[in-house]
């Protein structure tokens, strides 16, 4: 039975991950193996490294700024705020920042990411 928790996050707790942008993690944590939640941010003219999660489902809540969600060998398509975007398991993707400010999206995960699921995926 899962338990009731609280889990914060402080502003400070951001960090600039592999992929090519910058990572706060609100939800990640074993005691809720289901699902991840974390906001990313991605600077103006920037990209995310084509990657893809092994066996984790990926959704985009894009929250504010522009961008281009590149999946698979789907033609690129754009968003913005209000946009949610699903990426199945091992699907390639990368998100880029067409705006003049910080793109900034919600990834949540199911089941929760976990760096090992990560791979890159040169086109």
């Amino acid at each position: 039975m899962i338990r009731g928790s609280r889990f914060r996050t402080e502003p400070g707790d951001e960090y600039f991950f592999e992929e090519g942008c910058f990572i706060l993690e609100y939800l990640n944590d074993p005691a809720d193996p289901a699902a991840s939640i974390a906001r990313a941010r991605v600077p103006p003219g920037t990209s995310t490294r084509r990657h893809r999660l092994i066996g984790t489902t990926e959704r985009y809540l894009i929250l504010s700024g522009e961008g281009r969600v590149s999946i698979s060998d789907q033609p690129p398509f754009d968003v913005r705020p209000g946009d949610a975007v699903l990426i199945p398991p091992g699907t390639p993707q990368s998100m880029s920042n067409t705006g003049a400010g910080d793109l900034v999206f919600l990834a949540i995960c199911t089941p929760r990411f976990l760096p090992d699921n990560y791979r890159d995926d040169p086109a």
